[in-house]
């Protein structure tokens, strides 16, 4: 009796079918990053992550200025970066690979020399949540020639219950988006449909 209600909780299309299609969840994602830090695979914060966004592309705005009017053409696209919290460690795990990625991008101890490249890649899948050895991943970003923008330890605080948190901001080159999990984290062989 419950399972014939389905058919009837979403609007009737033109082909006469009302089952809801079931959306993606928020709570079902895992991030994962290659060449971060000093380790490469920064597996700590893979498992510390806590909420994160998914990548935005905003294009210029090319105004054309005809007699007394304007019309609009699309310029150059640009990511917008994209923001990831961490959950602090109480083992320092995440810490030491945040400051081991920040020493690549930047030798603290010796600031004019360099040699090394500091960029890494971000690999974001959204899964199913199957419970199972190997959950369905429903979507794909692979994030290319990443850095962190900026890195922002955030407030201590007597007064709360809370874990404490890391945001990182996260500048990339380019990304790519694959549907139904083509592919695998090596961003080798993927149907992009970005």
């Amino acid at each position: 009796m419950a399972s014939s209600s389905l058919t009837n909780m979403s609007v009737h299309d033109k082909g006469g079918n009302s089952i809801l299609i079931m959306p993606k969840l928020q709570f079902r994602w895992r991030v994962t990053f290659t060449k971060f830090g000093g380790s490469g695979s920064a597996k700590s914060l893979t498992r510390q992550a806590v909420e994160m966004m998914r990548p935005q592309m905003k294009f210029a705005e090319v105004p054309v200025h005809i007699y007394n009017t304007m019309v609009y053409l699309q310029g150059k696209p640009n990511w917008e970066p994209i923001t990831i919290k961490i959950r602090d460690d109480s083992q320092g795990e995440m810490s030491e690979e945040i400051a081991a990625q920040l020493q690549k991008q930047l030798d603290f101890q010796d600031v004019g020399s360099g040699g090394t490249d500091p960029k890494f890649k971000t690999h974001i899948d959204v899964l199913d949540g199957n419970n199972g050895s190997a959950p369905e991943v429903l979507e794909t970003w692979n994030l290319y020639g990443c850095y962190l923008q900026s890195t922002n330890y955030d407030a201590i605080n007597y007064a709360t219950n809370e874990a404490m948190t890391v945001s990182l901001s996260i500048r990339f080159d380019n990304a790519s988006q694959y549907s139904n999990g083509g592919g695998d984290a090596d961003y080798s062989d993927r149907k992009s449909v970005v």
